[in-house]
């Protein structure tokens, strides 16, 4: 369960950085904060 966590906060990490280069910024921080709270490194909401 943690590496499916991990991958899937990278996901959003690296999809918040390429909306971040799109123009939606604010979008795309909100993404990459969510993708550092769903990480196992972070403060894991599922847990």
């Amino acid at each position: 369960m943690a590496l499916i966590l991990w991958i899937l906060a990278v996901i959003l990490v690296i999809y918040g950085i390429t909306m971040i280069f799109r123009g939606q910024v604010l979008l795309g921080i909100v993404v990459i904060i969510v993708g550092l709270l769903v990480g196992p490194g972070g403060v894991s909401i599922f847990t």
